[in-house]
């Protein structure tokens, strides 16, 4: 694959607890530039931010992260938030808890309605597959499939681990045809974002290919 249609897939993305204003602004820059798919960045810029790109760009922002344990009445506030300043896409962490105790029912009730906040924008599901068994993972893509969201994505990047190629094939295999994968964390390179492509996946979490594209990669970060 050509670099630019690799970027035309990747959420550029910054969410430290740091981020400042100038480097979100960046974020967003380089994702005009290179036409990423959209800019993934905290909820407290979201309004800030869609501002400044003016429909150039779509602004996705993240919801229970990077713990997923709120409830989901306070999940469905902060998408309702999101989507009212302008956020056109939604990452939201599932409650990992839950699926460790197999309320399986309330996983999928949650993301219902978190779905339906959306109003018609993206939900993508974070699952943090590094904190799950093989047999768990399968259910979460069993309840993605059923809930109706858009995407499944195996990582917050906060975690122990990101993205793993075999998590991607996994999650490829088992969830709805009507069901679009995203492996974020940890994607450094050209050649491994290809091959996550190659695996099924529909967008990339990272802020390393586009840095890479501006020389400004340090070798560290999402």
């Amino acid at each position: 694959m050509e670099k630019k249609d690799i970027l035309k897939k990747v959420d550029h993305t910054l969410l430290t607890q740091t981020a400042t204003w100038d480097e979100i602004r960046k974020i967003l820059d380089g994702g005009i530039k290179y036409e990423a798919a959209s800019a993934c960045i905290p909820a407290s810029y979201v309004k800030q931010a869609a501002e400044y790109v003016n429909g150039r760009l779509p602004i996705c922002t993240v919801i229970g992260f990077p713990n997923g344990y709120s409830t989901t009445a306070v999940k469905v506030f902060e998408t309702k938030d999101a989507i009212a300043n302008g956020a056109q896409e939604i990452d939201m962490v599932i409650n990992i808890g839950h699926l460790k105790d197999k309320k399986y029912q309330e996983i999928e009730n949650e993301i219902r309605q978190m779905h339906e906040a959306c109003d018609g924008k993206i939900l993508k599901v974070i699952i943090e597959t590094c904190l799950l068994t093989e047999e768990e993972k399968i259910k979460m893509c069993e309840i993605v499939t059923r809930a109706g969201a858009e995407y499944i994505k195996t990582s917050t990047g906060f975690s122990t681990a990101g993205a793993t190629f075999a998590d991607v094939k996994l999650m490829r295999e088992h969830v709805g045809e009507h069901v679009k994968v995203k492996a974020a964390g940890g994607i450094s390179s050209f050649d491994d974002a290809e091959e996550f492509i190659r695996l099924g996946a529909d967008r990339l979490g990272t802020s390393r290919l586009v840095k890479m594209m501006e020389n400004t990669d340090s070798g560290t970060g999402y």
